[in-house]
């Protein structure tokens, strides 16, 4: 493994990212379960469970955008045959790359979960971190499924061993994650 982490540190904010601790942690206890590719143009960090991929982050290098890198790195994880679900800035004036992140999902056809509210406190910067959550799959899947794997996902990577690397509780699951309504799925 090369730069992976400050070429992340350089393009995510602070309120983002995790400690490069607790990547290493993940990587080592988490071993083919939590992984890292990297190649020349792109970085991925993804957790992979029977049913579904969590996207942790994903960058394609700046020159290397709109030339269908990123499109490729998504096709070889729908290749597996599971849901994948990843997290993002809502579009906002801050961040111009926001929007277009958005459209690369929504042209790879990734659904927004509108039903999911996540919003978090990071341990660090105590900045709140409002995202949206985001699905594919290649079979039906409704909001209450994803929602139930976020669950799982918040727990087994966001709040992985959080007391003993940021020495503080992370946020319940409960005050994270929760659903807005009860609405029909959009996945088919």
């Amino acid at each position: 493994m090369s730069d992976w982490y400050t070429r992340l540190t350089d393009y995510f904010p602070e309120k983002e990212m995790k400690s490069k601790r607790h990547f290493e942690l993940l990587f080592h206890e988490k071993e083919g379960i939590y992984q890292l590719e990297e190649g020349p143009d792109h970085i991925i960090v993804y957790f992979e469970k029977t049913q579904y991929i969590f996207i942790d982050y994903i960058l394609v290098k700046g020159n290397s955008r709109g030339k269908g890198t990123g499109s490729m790195v998504l096709d070889k994880l729908k290749s597996k045959g599971k849901a994948i679900f990843l997290e993002d800035e809502p579009d906002n004036l801050v961040d111009p790359d926001s929007g277009k992140r958005i459209r690369f999902y929504e042209k790879n056809d990734f659904l927004k979960m509108d039903a999911i509210s996540y919003e978090r406190i990071h341990q660090v910067t105590k900045e709140l971190n409002k995202m949206d959550v985001f699905c594919w799959s290649p079979v039906h899947k409704t909001e209450q499924w994803v929602f139930d794997q976020m669950q799982d996902i918040y727990e087994e990577v966001h709040t992985y061993k959080v007391r003993e690397l940021y020495g503080c509780a992370p946020q319940p699951v409960s005050e994270v994650l929760w659903m807005k309504t009860v609405a029909l799925s959009k996945l088919s």
